[in-house]
């Protein structure tokens, strides 16, 4: 999902994982930026809401 162009909100990986949003969260600052490394972009979208990438 966060490698696809259109990138992923919170809301749709909680519904695709089952998680709550504190634990996607915690995924991209932990699993994701610490442990592999990866570079987390986001961008706020018109109606107000969040899109994350990985770079």
């Amino acid at each position: 999902m966060l490698r696809h162009p259109e990138g992923a909100t919170i809301s749709e990986i909680c519904k695709a994982t089952g998680w709550q949003a504190h634990t996607v969260r915690g995924m991209f600052a932990g699993a994701l930026k610490k442990k592999l490394g990866l570079t987390i972009t986001s961008e706020k979208t018109s109606d107000g809401e969040r899109v994350y990438r990985i770079a």
